[in-house]
């Protein structure tokens, strides 16, 4: 429907004259009146009745009005849903129960009045990609910082290769924690090197080559001679638990702040990693560009926020 025409017809029914409606427009009268004309002819109803003192509203008319209102207040609402100042701020993150999501809601409650739009994006390179194009305004995401380069045979973290266009600020280290169940030989461990995981079976079915995370934990299990195994179907995070919670043989990393929820009777057990500590380099990326004002004051939150230092390890491409 010709928005410009249902604006027409809403002003004309407002101010009860069309030469009224056209000085608010700041339109013609003639043009008022083509506009209305358009509309009743695709609506195939009269919206007004002239008189000599002005434009009356038709049945028709009075019955069209509310839902005229109703089409010019989307009208609005689309509108501020893309633009900047006004829209939500679109920021990416690897999946909804991971540290990235944490670190937004830690962001969110400390400015309970920016409103947040969360999407999740399959890896780095789309989401570098919807920055560029402006789908989203930011990532946290694992990537390799210019100049650096990835070990042969090891494919991911995609390159920022345009630091001109792109911001990049590594926002959190996490630390990885090893998770298993209550019959796991290391179930008692308050913590663990990650040499004495070297001949224990850890189970990552969710890691997909190629991507930022597959190539973490490729460069992990290269750098102290782990075996991390990809074998059978992801069907999510509830059957890893299960398999996890029934298992004297394996376990998995997850980073410590995921948020699991698992029944009680699993006894499942996060043992922190230590000596060194593997940490995984969470950055924020935004287009140097975008004018969405929040994506200062979300920079701001997140600076200072990253906790590596002595005693960690993370792969020489971040």
């Amino acid at each position: 429907m010709d928005l410009d025409a249902v604006r027409t017809f809403v002003a004309a029914a407002d101010a009860g004259r069309f030469q009224d409606a056209a000085t608010e427009l700041s339109i013609t009268q003639q043009a008022v009146s083509k506009r209305i004309a358009t509309l009743e002819k695709a609506l195939g109803v009269r919206l007004f009745t002239r008189t000599p003192r002005g434009a009356k509203l038709s049945i028709d008319g009075q019955a069209f009005l509310p839902h005229a209102r109703d089409l010019l207040r989307a009208e609005e609402r689309a509108i501020a849903a893309v633009r900047p100042g006004r829209r939500a701020l679109r920021v990416d993150v690897i999946g909804r129960r991971l540290a990235p999501a944490a670190l937004l809601g830690d962001f969110h409650r400390a400015h309970p009045e920016v409103e947040l739009d969360v999407v999740t994006l399959f890896d780095a390179d789309a989401a570098i990609d919807a920055i560029r194009s402006g789908t989203i305004d930011a990532s946290f995401r694992a990537v390799t910082m210019p100049g650096r380069q990835l070990p042969a045979g090891i494919r991911g973290a995609r390159t920022v290769d345009d630091p001109l266009q792109i911001g990049v600020v590594r926002v959190y280290d996490e630390p990885v924690e090893l998770l298993t169940g209550p019959a796991h030989e290391l179930a008692a461990a308050r913590a663990v090197t990650p040499a004495e995981l070297v001949g224990h079976r850890i189970w990552m079915p969710g890691l997909v080559p190629g991507t930022e995370w597959g190539a973490y934990y490729d460069a992990l299990a290269a750098a102290f001679g782990l075996t991390i195994e990809i074998t059978s179907p992801d069907f999510g995070t509830g059957p890893l638990l299960d398999t996890i919670a029934d298992s004297r043989s394996l376990a998995t990393f997850v980073g410590e702040r995921t948020h699991l929820v698992w029944p009680a009777d699993h006894g499942l057990r996060r043992i922190p990693l230590r000596d060194p500590t593997p940490v995984y380099p969470h950055s924020l990326l935004w287009h140097r560009d975008n004018p969405h004002p929040t994506l200062a004051a979300l920079r701001d939150h997140l600076c200072g926020g990253r906790s590596s230092g002595t005693g960690t390890w993370t792969p020489a491409w971040a």
